[in-house]
């Protein structure tokens, strides 16, 4: 039986991993920006642009969102520190989809480097 550690160890020796020095311009570059991590991460900050699904859910999401469809886009997928994306990377992969990449070191290195992180206004209920 397989860790979890040897199962991302795995997708990233068959995966693209953009590394965190190009970060920036692959997500400049990309169609589509995917963050993996829960929705209580990502509403604690996140790359601009990202939209959110869950790793859990990525599958069943890919296949029913018709703005997700087409598998020649080009897609970066970020999470925590990389090992969600980079299972989620082969997930599509295997789907068919023909460019996607994920950020090495995930969403920590991006923000421990001070890239730019964007969060999303607390509700004002006055």
């Amino acid at each position: 039986m397989k860790s979890a550690q040897e199962l991302v160890a795995a997708a990233k020796s068959e995966i693209a991993e953009v590394p965190l020095d190009n970060a920036e311009d692959a997500v400049l570059a990309a169609d589509v920006v995917i963050d993996v991590r829960e929705g209580n991460e990502f509403r604690d900050g996140h790359i601009g642009g990202a939209i959110n699904i869950p790793r859990g859910l990525l599958e069943f999401i890919l296949s029913t969102d018709e703005a997700l469809q087409d598998r020649s886009r080009s897609v970066v997928l970020y999470c925590k520190s990389s090992g969600r994306a980079a299972l989620a990377a082969k997930t599509m992969q295997e789907m068919g989809y023909l460019h996607v990449s994920s950020i090495a070191g995930g969403f920590d290195a991006w923000k421990e480097s001070g890239r730019t992180v964007a969060v999303p206004p607390e509700p004002d209920f006055d």
